[in-house]
């Protein structure tokens, strides 16, 4: 199973990343868990300069854009 973070504050962006995000594992019936990470410190963290940014299984994917549909389908399958 994989852990998925989208991490990210709050903004437009962010919300829209998990929503694509959550939209491509549902549809590749990956099993994952799909986590929101608001938290500034844990953010921080991951060691990144702009959110959005998303995390599969503790690796840092991409980071202060968000990707196509197609890009998030072959980053988690």
């Amino acid at each position: 199973m994989k852990n998925i973070k989208v991490l990210g504050t709050g903004c437009a962006n962010c919300k829209q990343l998990e929503s694509m995000v959550r939209k491509a594992v549902e549809a590749s019936g990956t099993e994952a868990v799909v986590e929101k990470v608001e938290d500034i410190e844990e953010i921080m963290s991951y060691n990144i300069l702009s959110t959005p940014a998303l995390v599969i299984d503790e690796e840092v994917k991409c980071s202060g854009r968000i990707p196509s549909q197609e890009e998030i389908q072959s980053l988690i399958a």
